[in-house]
């Protein structure tokens, strides 16, 4: 195993280190309490109680009833479950659906599915800061549309939504309310009463929680059908045998998330801004993506001109350093991010983005170390560029 100890992990909106605590609180689930949940006599019960226990803790941190938690296998599996499920119980009202152009994938193909089976989907656009406008979500609303689905804050650019303002509108016009909340849940405060949110996808990897886990909030009322077909485990909607040390561990990271949002909100947003001032101020020719107020608060995202990510990764990836250029959903495609085309840029410049997303353990000798290599990387990489050194004439003439 590669030594991980001085290793700088910038890539938490990809995945992020189990908490020592949840690890702890898992432990018993594996080799001690390993009963099946569903079984009925009393050695089940304490799997069961611990099931139920973290679905506790899942809804008191969205402000939802325990009820109203569904175990899924992550946050895609709860995409799909969502849109599916409504397209499939809402078909008499109708068979159209609205969206956005920088969803994540889990979504994007799933309306793309979707639309080969005869239902209609509308892609909102989104402004340069990655936000859209409510009045084209207003104008986009039809008789015969059946859910809204815009995720809470974007994964690649870190933008919140106007979610609140979302739910307002849905809820005027009788329609669904779906959030990808997989990179807000537990990063900041989110209230599906206070927000109207009917439905909403999250993920345990993404707090501190093991991978593999997730869950699908659905409001008491809201008809979904069996996404899978088997046993009677949630309520007959999700067959299979229960994740317990799974479960447990999203559980507890819930709780944590929550004891410490706004102590971690404060911590990690300063190192964020402290960060974006260097790199705007020391590295020409770099764009901020992502707005600069309303965005997570671990996120930093920047497109580099005249270089390509994929060299940038490489060459921090030598220096012990995890970033990404975007999703890591995506890693393997060539293509620039839908996301950074969506919110206007060029090709040419998307390619040259660079994504860091923090964590409580990220310090700032360890930012500050990151802002010096990347200006000597960004620098040896444009001297190789011959598009650097024509634009650096062209300077010079003018």
């Amino acid at each position: 195993m590669e030594n991980t100890k001085n290793l700088i992990y910038l890539d938490n909106a990809a995945t992020t280190q189990v908490d020592e605590e949840v690890f702890e609180a898992m432990k018993p689930y594996f080799c001690e309490l390993y009963a099946n949940p569903s079984s009925v006599y009393s050695f089940a019960g304490e799997a069961a109680f611990a099931v139920d226990k973290a679905r506790k803790q899942i809804a008191h941190l969205i402000h939802a009833k325990e009820r109203e938690i569904y175990f899924t296998g992550g946050g895609s599996e709860s995409d799909n479950w969502t849109l599916k499920s409504v397209a499939e119980q809402y078909a008499k009202k109708g068979k159209h659906i609205i969206t956005t152009k920088i969803e994540h994938h889990a979504i994007l193909h799933t309306a793309e599915y979707l639309e080969k089976h005869g239902y209609e989907v509308t892609y909102l656009n989104v402004d340069a800061e990655g936000r859209i406008s409510l009045k084209e979500l207003e104008a986009a609303i039809r008789p015969d549309t059946i859910l809204i689905s815009v995720m809470a804050a974007n994964n690649e650019i870190g933008t919140i939504q106007p979610l609140k303002e979302i739910g307002k509108i849905a809820k005027a016009h009788d329609v669904l309310f779906h959030t990808d909340a997989v990179q807000a849940f537990g990063h900041i405060p989110l209230d599906v009463d206070e927000m109207n949110i009917d439905l909403l996808s999250a993920s345990g990897h993404k707090i501190h929680g093991p991978k593999g886990i997730g869950i699908l909030y659905v409001r008491k009322g809201v008809k979904i059908s069996s996404f899978i077909h088997g046993g009677a485990q949630e309520r007959k909607k999700r067959a299979g045998t229960h994740n317990v040390p799974g479960i447990v561990g999203m559980g507890k990271a819930a709780e944590l998330a929550e004891r410490r949002m706004q102590a971690s909100m404060k911590q990690i947003s300063e190192l964020r801004d402290y960060t974006i001032d260097r790199i705007e101020k020391e590295i020409p020719y770099c764009r901020l993506n992502g707005d600069r107020k309303d965005r997570l608060p671990n996120n930093i995202n920047f497109c580099f001109r005249f270089i390509e990510g994929e060299s940038l990764l490489i060459m921090l990836d030598a220096k012990g350093i995890c970033a990404s250029s975007g999703s890591a959903c995506t890693s393997g495609s060539l293509d620039p991010s839908h996301v950074l085309l969506a919110i206007g840029l060029p090709h040419e410049i998307a390619h040259g983005s660079l994504r860091m997303t923090l964590s409580e353990a990220t310090t700032k000798e360890e930012l500050d170390k990151v802002v010096d290599e990347l200006k000597g990387i960004i620098e040896r990489l444009r001297s190789m560029s011959p598009l650097y050194e024509d634009f650096v004439k062209e300077q010079v003439s003018a």
